[in-house]
């Protein structure tokens, strides 16, 4: 259990930093998408290998040569994974940051709902605090910003639908997510080739070798974190990812948070700290029961 919510904290801690790459690279949406996807494959391919999990996508295509219609089930849950890829890129430099980061907000708790209902998962003392305290942030930001936009109910609901999909289908391994970002790669190369650059950046390999290393290894993460942890608990923990862009965007854009943003950040600040109390209790429990 601590080790996936370490994994989960890293991959939010990562795919924070990926949210401000795009404008940082000079890059459109679709092309950062193009360029993400493209590169993603080959290092989540080196990780994989160097970790020992190469097995997964040789079983996964073994798999599909015994039933090919596992390839299909793979290009349904690589259709609800790209989409979310695309508006991670593409809302920052288009005025849906804020909308897509409510849906980050929302996200965790519909994940909840699930495990609860289809899953008969129970919460802790802990966690119930924790879902109150995010209930309280993400109803202030409801209050605050007035409405739900397409792009904060694609967030919301997509990512809870991919990940019980993967589920009921059978290809919730890391080699089923590889196999999904090469089924993605068509897409990526079309961006790439009528984006305004032509798929021309060379000036910026840099940049682009660290955002796809980032990429890469906070799926990676973020696929092994979403195998070990229950459905809840994996969905809590996802409200460090928007806390890390509220920290990303006031310490390195200068950006201010509001009086009555306070009221959306703090108690999810809050609901995070009472998930790291938990975790770090059931770190002692384990280490006392192996010592005894």
């Amino acid at each position: 259990m601590p080790s996936g919510v370490l994994l989960s904290v890293l991959a939010s801690v990562m795919f924070g930093v990926l949210y401000f790459l795009p404008a940082r690279l000079g890059l459109t949406g679709e092309e950062f998408y193009g360029w993400r996807v493209l590169l993603t494959v080959p290092l989540v391919a080196v990780l994989l290998a160097a970790s020992g999990r190469w097995r997964t996508v040789r079983e996964m295509a073994g798999r599909i040569r015994a039933r090919p219609g596992v390839l299909g089930r793979l290009a349904a849950t690589a259709a609800l994974l790209g989409p979310q890829l695309w508006l991670f890129s593409w809302a920052p430099n288009n005025g849906h940051a804020l909308e897509v980061a409510l849906g980050y907000f929302l996200m965790p708790l519909v994940m909840v709902v699930i495990g609860l209902l289809l899953h008969g998962e129970r919460l802790s003392r802990l966690r119930v605090l924790a879902v109150l305290c995010a209930v309280v942030g993400v109803g202030n930001e409801l209050l605050r910003v007035g409405a739900l936009s397409w792009s904060t109910v694609l967030v919301a609901l997509g990512y809870p639908a991919y990940f019980e999909l993967r589920r009921r289908l059978g290809t919730a391994t890391t080699g089923g997510m590889w196999f999904e970002l090469v089924l993605m790669l068509p897409v990526a190369g079309w961006f790439l080739l009528t984006g305004p650059t032509g798929g021309a950046a060379v000036d910026r390999t840099g940049l682009l070798v660290l955002m796809g290393l980032l990429s890469a290894t906070a799926l990676v993460c973020y696929l092994v974190a979403s195998q070990v942890l229950s459905f809840s608990l994996f969905g809590l923990l996802s409200y460090v990812e928007p806390v890390c862009l509220a920290l990303v965007s006031v310490v390195l854009l200068h950006e201010a948070i509001t009086a009555r943003e306070w009221f959306t950040y703090g108690p999810i600040w809050a609901a995070v700290a009472l998930l790291v109390l938990e975790g770090a209790a059931q770190a002692r429990r384990m280490r006392g029961l192996r010592a005894g």
